[in-house]
């Protein structure tokens, strides 16, 4: 007895006699019983599986939900006396609570299957933890195979692909009897399940309604570091280090053999005990512990939490003897651990800061440690540097004009061979950093793209063009080579490799690499199958984006800008948002590139003003474009413009020459007041099934576009909108550059001034020259 989803057969996400299937080809039936239980009957009426209610009214019916929950209901009064999502199988569903009463311990668990064809119970469970603050767990027959992270209110702050904004739709509520429930909710005709597997990973999926099939789109445990306590009590799990298991500073491995042989599993002890549990007698007494502070981390097990803000964390933690180690998050509070410090893993990005107390003398060592290293480097360079100079004096004046001969033929000749595989780094990129990023050289490219033939050429951009390449060891890769006639040059370049290589996120194209050799300049990116999203949107001749890849997309772009904004390393403006930099992959997933224009902020900046003004007419907010002034709101704009065009399929600029209005802007915000709204959707994907949504997001889009950077919603109220956190919208003013009456100087009766006004913007200024791309 089983539920599935209707689309497709194979996605079974209850059942009822998991552990007690009916003989083969015996037929059964599902009824309900004379004492009012749902049962599951033989054909000699033999009960082989019941909801088992005893104090069941016998007028009951039951009822399969929308959502996927089979009800029983008391028909005299509406009570639901059973329902399937109490029971769960091994699917976790819209509305479906996973639940743990922190009173009774009781709770509502997952359970996988025995193997994929075998619905019997599993090892694996998978449930929340509330005690302390609520974690989602994965057990495996009793023991954590895996752990989110705790819940702040918004994300579980251990799942990196969780961003507060959108959430998904999770929540977790309290009941007064002690239950803390974990749900997602319902969105209709979104089709999304978690799925327990039998090997004992998370796998959530969403219906693609164009493939006829599921798509993956998050997955736990994902790697090694994932897997619950990979490096033992006091290790710290890094992917990025070799080996990728280490003691947390002030520890050091229990068993130094079985490290070395790369067991990791008895973790690491405490190699100096800390101030506090020494004597009063101590020669260290007056120095006290320090913290060492570990970035971007999946904070430890077993949380004790109190509120406080960041800066009395440190004080708190302090003051207790028994306090190892200390974090803080804006949504919980001051969170401490005492005994063990468990299942730290460090991630690229994201994450947490953990503080971990030390001894004084663990710091002091290091000191020393660095001045003994230091002293005879800094003599040995001293050495060297001496005996360099006299060579070079000497040589110089014994080769001097032989090599000044050289020098002045090779200008002439200022001729490289293609197959040069040497690297060389011109002196104005001697200062860049490339440490982190791999070096591509001309010959490796210049083969994976056929001496960059034309038939391999995906575009041409500002930059210059980008070539579809296939290196030796069959990976597909997209080549962007810097043009000598290009505007943009050396410090667009390094812009983008010291932006981009710093970032991950599934919504960014991921670089891959770059190549500085001669006078060639090259980044490598992944290769984007489906190319860029103006392709598809203001291309007739192209496939039909429908409307459930254009909402994707457009939310995808904003959980990267997002992810620029709020949650990166680093606060990035990108400046140059428009569809031909936003790349699509096999998936029609979204991906922004071109990082080349982008800007970093300081902790503390907000907004910034430059004499360049760079991007694209069209796209650039009015405060950049006219005053030189940026900050988040600048993105949110190109953003808001963005979300028009997919939804016209017209270009912002193709109104240039139009009589009726001078931009999409204008022509849409006419049309908006006129209330014709079929009219602004492009008729490839109008549809009264999706009319309602489509409305609302012109709506959004027109918020972003809005002339004023403080009237614009920030990028996360924006995903808010759009996945509908936030229901009711405000009404939109007039969007920027559109024709309208000047507020300062009303018009006059004279028509050579009304003439004048024509088309301007409110602040009476035309724009004469912009430096754009």
């Amino acid at each position: 007895m089983g539920i599935w989803n209707i689309v497709s057969e194979t996605s079974i996400v209850w059942v009822a006699n998991r552990d007690k299937p009916l003989v083969k080809d015996s037929p059964g039936a599902i009824t309900v019983s004379e004492d009012g239980n749902l049962v599951l009957i033989t054909s000699e009426k033999e009960i082989v599986w019941s909801s088992n209610v005893s104090n069941s009214s016998k007028n009951t019916s039951a009822q399969l939900l929308d959502t996927g929950n089979l009800i029983l209901r008391d028909n005299s009064n509406g009570r639901v006396l059973w329902e399937s999502f109490r029971h769960p199988g091994d699917a976790f569903l819209p509305t479906l609570k996973i639940t743990d009463n922190i009173n009774t311990g009781e709770k509502v668990v997952l359970t996988s299957w025995k193997t994929l064809e075998n619905p019997d119970f599993g090892n694996f469970t998978a449930g929340l933890q509330a005690l302390s603050i609520p974690q989602v767990f994965i057990w495996n027959m009793g023991r954590p195979h895996w752990r989110s992270g705790p819940w702040n209110g918004l994300i579980l702050t251990g799942v990196t692909d969780m961003y507060a904004v959108y959430l998904d739709g999770y929540s977790v509520t309290r009941q007064s009897d002690g239950t803390v429930s974990f749900t997602r909710d319902y969105y209709g005709s979104l089709l999304m399940k978690v799925i327990l597997k039998p090997n004992g990973s998370f796998v959530q999926t969403m219906w693609d309604e164009a493939k006829r099939d599921w798509n993956v789109t998050w997955v736990a445990p994902i790697d090694a570091c994932d897997v619950y306590g990979a490096c033992g009590r006091f290790g710290n799990c890094n992917l990025r280090h070799s080996p990728m298991c280490s003691c947390l500073k002030g520890y050091e491995p229990v068993d130094k053999v079985e490290w070395g042989r790369g067991n990791s599993s008895s973790g690491c002890v405490r190699r100096s005990s800390l101030q506090c549990e020494r004597s009063v007698n101590s020669s260290d007494a007056n120095r006290g512990d320090r913290y060492s502070k570990l970035t971007n981390v999946k904070v430890p097990d077993f949380i004790e939490v109190s509120q406080g803000r960041r800066d009395e964390c440190e004080s708190l933690c302090s003051g207790n003897c028994s306090c190892i180690a200390y974090s803080h998050d804006p949504g919980i509070g001051c969170m401490f651990w005492r005994d063990t410090l468990m299942d730290v893993r460090q991630y690229p990005s994201g994450g947490s800061d953990l503080y971990i107390r030390v001894a004084y003398s663990v710091l002091d060592e290091k000191k020393g440690r660095k001045l003994i290293i230091i002293v005879p480097v800094i003599t040995g360079l001293v050495a060297i540097s001496v005996c360099i100079f006299g060579s070079w004096l000497w040589r110089n004046k014994k080769t001097g004009a032989k090599r000044k001969c050289k020098e002045s033929a090779h200008e002439r000749k200022r001729a490289y061979t293609s197959d040069s595989t040497e690297i060389v780094l011109r002196d104005d990129v001697d200062g860049a950093s490339l440490d982190d990023l791999p070096l591509y050289t001309f010959e490796m490219l210049a083969k994976a793209t056929d001496q960059f033939d034309e038939a391999n050429l995906l575009g041409k951009g500002g930059f210059g063009p980008v070539y579809k390449g296939k290196l030796s060891n069959g990976k597909e890769i997209a080549v962007k080579r810097l043009s000598r006639a290009s505007g943009q040059g050396l410090q667009e370049f390094m812009n983008e490799v010291v932006v981009i290589s710093k970032l991950q996120h599934r919504n960014l194209v991921s670089l891959l690499g770059c190549c500085v050799e001669n006078e060639e300049k090259m980044l490598i990116y992944e290769f984007m199958l489906n190319r860029s999203l103006d392709v598809f949107l203001f291309d007739q001749a192209q496939e039909i984006l429908d409307w459930k890849k254009r909402f994707n997309i457009m939310e995808g772009i904003g959980r990267g800008i997002l992810y620029l904004h709020r949650d990166s390393r680093l606060r990035i403006i990108h400046r140059d948002l428009k569809p031909s930099n936003v790349l699509l992959d096999e998936n029609w997933n979204p991906k922004i590139s071109d990082f080349g224009m982008a800007r970093i902020f300081g902790g503390i900046e907000d907004q910034a003003n430059t004499a360049r003004v760079v991007g694209t007419y069209g796209y650039m907010a009015p405060e950049y474009a006219l005053g030189g002034r940026f900050s988040e709101k600048s993105d949110v704009f190109s953003f808001g413009v963005l979300v028009l065009e997919i939804i016209c399929g017209r270009r912002n600029t193709s109104f240039y020459n139009d009589e009726i209005a001078s931009s999409l802007l204008e022509h849409a915000w006419k049309i908006w007041k006129e209330g014709n709204f079929e009219a602004l959707i492009d008729e490839r994907i109008s549809s009264p099934m999706f009319e309602g949504e489509i409305i609302r997001c012109i709506q959004i889009g027109f918020l972003c576009v809005q002339e004023f950077p403080a009237n614009r919603p920030s990028i996360s109220n924006v995903l808010a909108m759009l996945g509908n956190e936030i229901a009711d919208l405000p009404l939109p003013e007039q969007p920027a550059f559109t024709q309208r009456p000047n507020r300062i100087c009303p018009l006059t009766s004279s028509s050579s001034q009304s003439q004048s006004m024509t088309g301007s913007s409110n602040n009476n200024v035309s724009i004469t020259v912009l430096e754009g791309r």
